[in-house]
């Protein structure tokens, strides 16, 4: 069944409220197998909102449209609906003696307005909100269904799945097309979305069931595979399936699934591993402390984090040797490597990381531009060291050495 979502209000066009309703509608309908293929906003003109409407009928099987049931002048979703469908409009009168109800309990008098909120085009079938005046309506027609639901994401979302999603399944269920859509995401880093796509190529040009979406993020790329079937079972085996597939091509390069970030991925290792680690810091601040320390338990692995941002500090607080700062600069090599072995030693960890560059706008040259970062990991046995060009604005540069920092931490704790 394919789905049209029309959301109505001069407020959603003008940006002055979020479209919340969209997407949650959306995130809903997935889980029967319903596919939504327009998002329109038309905003409280009648001959707008008849058009869409009239158009999102003739392409597909499901309308539901959001917003315009209140009781004010510029209210008109239930009136054009009713008129694009020819409908006479049908008062429930248990509907009008709830919202009667509603204004003598608040001491107060009901405006003639407010009645129209009773009023149901024929055939429609009144959804009661519970947190709010403005009903919904669940309109089955020949072939199609129609849903008017209130703009307030807490009064639509509410009526939504408690009341339509029943009915939907059951009309669903009817004619055959009852599905369950199941997601997992593949979190990929250390290669770009070209370079991934190259490489599963032959799995994406052959995709049907389940389909396969490459989304580039900020400093790494998810592949969202998505499979429809009748039972949460058989989905979730599809999307098994390919992931397997994928997992053989790309390596490690899959650091985790859904809602495992790279942070999470680089705590269970040194979990596992019972290692231990301290960070120096320059060009990012505190960042990657942050991200490591954003887990629970990180104290079980994390010792010690120094944010040695000047020369002096890197001098004083760590022990870096001053003859390489004047010999190399700041930015170094030979500088980010002894950060990351003066940081194991200060810390009395297993691991020692140092990352220091810079992240701009301002202070780069020729030799070093902006974006220039070294990330070094001292080890027992070594200290390594990767150059990196990074990129963007000073907040960017700063997550994506952060992502580096991390993914040399993935990389060092895979098993040999």
């Amino acid at each position: 069944m394919r789905c049209e979502i029309i959301s109505v209000g001069t407020e959603l066009l003008m940006g002055q409220i979020t479209n919340t309703n969209a997407r949650n509608l959306a995130q809903e309908l997935s889980s029967l197998g319903v596919g939504v293929y327009f998002q329109t906003v038309v905003g409280d003109n009648p001959q707008r909102l008849e058009e869409v409407f009239t158009q999102a009928l003739q392409r597909t099987e499901l309308v539901i449209l959001c917003g315009g049931l209140g009781p004010t002048e510029d209210d008109l979703t239930r009136e054009t609906v009713a008129q694009a469908l020819e409908l006479p409009l049908e008062k429930n009168k248990d509907w009008e003696k709830k919202l009667e109800h509603f204004f003598q309990k608040r001491q107060r008098t009901m405006a003639p307005i407010n009645r129209r909120q009773a009023m149901v085009p024929s055939g429609g079938e009144l959804l009661p909100n519970d947190r709010g005046t403005a009903p919904g309506i669940f309109l089955p027609l020949e072939n199609k269904v129609v849903v008017l639901l209130p703009g307030p994401p807490a009064e639509a979302m509410p009526i939504f799945r408690n009341q339509v999603i029943p009915r939907l399944k059951e009309k669903l269920q009817n004619i055959g097309e009852l599905g369950i859509l199941h997601s997992k995401i593949l979190r990929v880093v250390g290669m770009g979305e070209s370079s991934l796509v190259s490489k599963i190529g032959d799995i994406l040009q052959n995709q049907s069931n389940p389909t396969i979406a490459p989304l580039a993020k900020e400093a790494e790329v998810h592949l969202r595979i998505t499979a429809l079937a009748t039972s949460v079972q058989e989905a979730k085996q599809l999307t098994e399936n390919t992931a397997s597939q994928i997992k053989a091509i790309l390596g490690n390069a899959v650091y985790g699934e859904d809602d495992e970030n790279l942070e999470l991925a680089v705590a269970k290792k040194l979990w596992a591993q019972q290692k231990t680690l301290a960070l120096a810091e320059s060009c990012t601040g505190g960042y990657l402390s942050h991200r490591l320390t954003n887990i629970a338990h990180s104290s079980l692995y994390f010792h010690t984090g120094l944010i040695t941002y000047s020369n002096q500090a890197k001098i004083e607080l760590l022990g870096v040797d001053s003859v390489l700062i004047e010999q190399h600069g700041a930015v170094s090599e030979e500088v980010a490597s002894e950060m990351a072995h003066c940081a194991r030693k200060k810390g009395e960890a297993h691991l020692g990381m140092g990352v220091t560059g810079i992240a701009g706008p301002t202070g780069g040259t020729p030799e070093k531009p902006v974006g220039l970062t070294y990330i070094a990991l001292a080890t027992p046995e070594r200290t390594i060291c990767h150059r990196y060009d990074l990129w963007g604005n000073r907040e960017q540069i700063k997550l994506r050495a952060s992502q580096a920092a991390l993914h040399i931490l993935w990389s060092h704790l895979l098993p040999l």
